[in-house]
C-alpha cells in the first residue's frame, strides 16, 4: 500500500526508523574548480555507532528512472574523529555505502568528489564551461539509507569562482564574497532546488506589478551577448506568469525561478522542480529564429510541472525518498498533459505564434502517425518502460517507439480538450479541469498524489462521460493510427503537401538532419548516414536499414539538393529512386519504388466547422 506524502510530513516518522538525524548534515561544495566539471564536496553526517549504510541518490524525479550518475562519484574518503575509515560498495545495490561507525562516534565526515563532463543525468552534455556552470545536489550527496527525504535536514554552503553570480530557489542565509550559506533545508527540497551561475549573468523579476508572487528568471551565458533579450520575449515571460495563474488559479510554491543558461557546451536539458526549472536550450536561444522556435515551449512545459508533476504527481511516482523504486504507468499524464498544457502556454503567452504552435501539432501528429511500433506496443507500455526506452538511441526507434508519451499524451489530452467544449457547447473546457484538478490553495510546496481514479473523476467533474474507456483505449490498446481525433474536433485536419513545415525546418537545420520520414520512410544525419527507418516504408521495403551510408543517387555521388530533387521527381516521371548504400564497408545499390513526391505535414481548416483550436491558444489572461 502506498504511503502518501507531503514535503513535510516525513518527519513524523523518522522516530521508527534506527537512522535519526538530530542535526542538519552539514555539506560544504566547492565549486572554484567547476570548469574542469569536478566538484569537491564534504559532508559531515549525523550518525550512531555501528553499521551505517549511506546512500547515494537513485531514482531521480524528472528522469523517472535510477539515473543517479554513480559512476561519476570519486575520491570517497569516510572519517570518524579524525581517523580513516574502510567502507565498502554494497554488491548487489551500487547506489549503497556501509561503514562500521566505531563506538561513541556520532558524526562522520565524508569527503567525495563529482565529475560532471558527461553521464549526468538529464543531460546530453557537461555540466559546466569556462563560464557557466550547473550545480544538481544529488551528485555531491550520501545520505543515511532508509529514512524519508523529508526527514533529512541539510545545511548547504557553496563556493563559487571568483566573480560569478548565481541563481537557485533556495535562500540564502549568509554571503561573503564568493561563497554563500543557504538556509537549512529538508534533502527533499535541496535536492529539487538546482543552482546555475556564471560570470556572465543577468535576473530579471517578472509580472512585478500584478503577482503577489516572486518570479525571476536567472540567465547564465556564455558571453554578455548571448543575455540580449528581446522585448517581446520579456513580455512573453511576463505572459506566463499571468497566463498559468489564470489557469491554474493557485501556486504552490512560496518564489518561482526559472534558471535559464544559455551555452553551446552546457546544455540539453530541462528539468522540472517545485519552486525552480532548470532549463539549457543551447546558447543562441535568445538570438536564433530556428532555436527559439524549436525550445520555444521549453520554459512553458517545466514551469507548468511545478502544478502537474510536482504538486499533483502519480501514486508511483511519489516515492518517500531516492532509493524507492519509481513506477511510470502514469506518465501519459504527468508528462503529455505537461507537453500539451506547455504547448498551448507557448502560444497564450506568445513564445510561438498560432501559425507555429500549429505546425508543431502537425509534426506531431504525423510523427505518431508515423511510428508503426504502436501496431504492438501500448502507449502505456512506452511509460512503463521508461527507464529502458530513454537509454536507447534512434536507430529503430520507429518500431521500438520511444518516450511517446510526452507527444501522443499531448493529442490524448488535445481530444480531451475539445471533447469537453463540445460536450458543454462551449462553455467548459479542460482549464476547468485543471484549475480544480491543480488549483485549490496557494502556498508553500506539497505533493498530493493522484491515481487513474483520480483523473477519471476529475474529468467527469467538468463534463460526464465514459472517460475511463476513453483513456484506456487510448492509453492501454495497441493501435494502427495516432489519437487524431483532438485536431478533427478542433476544426482543423492533417494534409501533407510539398511545402516545408516550419518546425521541421528548423529542426533539420539545426540538427543537421535530412528528414525523409513522411516520403521515403528515412532521416540522414548530416554525414549521410541513416538514422532511424520506417518499418513497412518505401526505404525499408528497398532493404535499407540504419547506419548504412548513403553514397549515390541515380549513379551521381550524393548531395543533399540531388536527393530532395529525385524525390521531386518521383511524382512527376520515373518512381524509381537508385541509391548506392555503404552498410560496413560493403556496397549495393537499393532502388526505392515510390511516387508520392516530397510530403511535410500541415494541419488545414474544415470548412463549416468551429476553429476550436483557435480558441484553445487564444490568451486568457485578464
Amino acid at each position: 500500500m502506498l504511503r502518501f506524502r507531503s514535503f513535510f510530513s516525513f518527519a513524523l516518522l523518522s522516530t521508527s526508523l534506527t537512522f535519526a538525524a538530530p542535526a542538519p548534515i552539514q555539506l560544504s561544495v566547492d565549486g572554484t574548480e567547476a570548469s574542469r566539471n569536478i566538484l569537491h564536496a564534504k559532508l559531515r553526517i549525523p550518525v550512531e555507532p555501528g553499521e551505517v549504510t549511506l546512500a547515494y541518490p537513485k531514482w531521480l524525479p524528472g528522469n523517472h528512472r535510477p539515473a543517479g550518475p554513480v559512476q561519476n562519484l570519486t575520491g570517497l574518503a569516510i572519517e570518524a574523529a579524525g581517523k580513516r575509515l574502510e567502507w565498502r560498495r554494497d554488491p548487489v545495490e551500487m547506489f549503497s555505502i556501509h561503514v562500521m561507525v566505531p563506538p561513541g562516534v556520532h558524526e562522520l565526515d565524508v569527503a567525495l568528489d563529482a565529475i560532471t563532463d558527461e553521464g549526468v543525468a538529464g543531460s546530453s552534455g557537461a555540466a559546466a564551461s569556462t563560464h557557466v556552470m550547473d550545480v544538481n545536489w544529488n551528485w555531491v550527496v550520501l545520505y543515511p539509507a532508509q529514512m524519508d527525504a523529508d526527514a533529512v535536514q541539510v545545511s548547504a554552503k557553496l563556493r563559487l569562482p571568483e566573480s560569478w553570480r548565481y541563481g537557485t530557489a533556495l535562500e540564502a542565509e549568509s554571503g561573503d564574497g564568493n561563497e554563500v550559506t543557504f538556509k537549512t533545508v529538508s534533502l527533499t527540497t535541496l535536492i529539487d532546488s538546482p543552482l546555475i551561475a556564471g560570470d556572465h549573468f543577468v535576473r530579471l523579476v517578472l509580472d512585478r506589478d500584478h503577482d503577489p508572487v516572486e518570479h525571476v528568471i536567472d540567465i547564465a551565458a556564455e558571453s554578455d551577448s548571448d543575455l540580449a533579450i528581446a522585448p517581446k520575449d520579456v513580455s512573453a515571460l511576463n505572459n506566463l506568469v499571468s497566463e498559468t495563474g489564470a489557469l491554474f488559479g493557485a501556486r504552490h510554491y512560496r518564489h518561482y525561478d526559472l534558471l535559464l543558461t544559455l551555452s553551446s557546451q552546457v546544455g540539453g536539458r530541462g528539468l522540472e522542480h517545485h519552486e525552480s526549472s532548470d532549463n539549457a536550450p543551447g546558447e543562441r536561444f535568445l538570438l536564433d529564429e530556428n532555436v527559439h522556435l524549436l525550445e520555444g515551449s521549453l520554459l512553458s512545459h517545466e514551469f507548468t510541472h511545478s502544478w502537474n508533476g510536482k504538486y499533483r504527481r502519480p501514486a508511483g511516482l511519489a516515492t518517500r525518498n531516492y532509493q524507492e523504486p519509481m513506477r511510470g504507468d502514469l506518465l501519459w499524464v504527468y508528462e503529455g498533459l505537461t507537453n500539451y498544457l506547455g504547448n498551448v502556454l507557448a502560444a497564450r503567452s506568445g513564445f510561438w505564434t498560432e501559425e507555429q504552435y500549429r505546425e508543431n501539432l502537425a509534426d506531431t501528429a504525423a510523427r505518431m502517425e508515423s511510428h508503426r511500433g504502436r501496431e504492438w506496443r501500448s502507449l502505456e507500455d512506452t511509460a512503463v518502460s521508461v527507464q529502458s526506452l530513454r537509454l536507447q538511441g534512434p536507430a529503430w526507434a520507429n518500431w521500438r517507439r520511444g518516450l511517446d508519451y510526452y507527444p501522443e499524451g499531448e493529442l490524448i489530452w488535445l481530444e480531451v480538450d475539445t471533447k469537453i467544449r463540445q460536450f458543454s457547447g462551449g462553455k467548459k473546457s479542460l482549464d476547468d479541469f485543471c484549475r480544480a484538478f491543480h488549483g485549490g490553495e496557494s502556498g508553500a510546496p506539497k505533493v498530493v498524489p493522484y491515481t487513474f481514479d483520480d483523473i477519471v473523476t476529475g474529468l467527469n467533474a467538468v463534463a460526464p462521460y465514459d472517460w475511463a474507456a476513453l483513456l484506456r483505449q487510448r492509453v492501454q490498446a495497441v493501435s494502427e493510427h495516432a489519437p487524431l481525433a483532438g485536431i478533427e474536433g478542433g476544426g482543423w485536419k492533417l494534409v501533407f503537401t510539398d511545402k516545408s513545415n516550419a518546425y521541421e525546418k528548423a529542426l533539420a537545420s539545426e540538427a543537421k538532419i535530412q528528414d525523409y520520414t513522411f516520403s521515403l520512410g528515412f532521416t540522414l544525419d548530416k554525414t549521410a548516414k541513416v538514422v532511424d527507418v520506417v518499418m513497412g516504408s518505401p526505404a525499408y521495403r528497398a532493404g535499407i536499414t540504419p547506419h548504412m551510408t548513403l553514397i549515390a543517387v541515380n549513379g551521381r555521388k550524393f548531395d543533399p539538393d540531388r536527393l530532395k530533387d529525385a524525390v521531386a521527381g518521383a511524382a512527376k516521371g520515373s518512381k524509381l529512386i537508385a541509391l548506392l548504400m555503404e552498410n560496413a564497408e560493403s556496397y549495393q545499390t537499393l532502388t526505392v519504388d515510390y511516387s508520392g513526391g516530397l510530403r511535410y505535414p500541415h494541419l488545414e481548416r474544415v470548412e463549416g466547422t468551429q476553429d476550436v483550436l483557435g480558441a484553445i491558444v487564444k490568451a486568457k489572461r485578464k
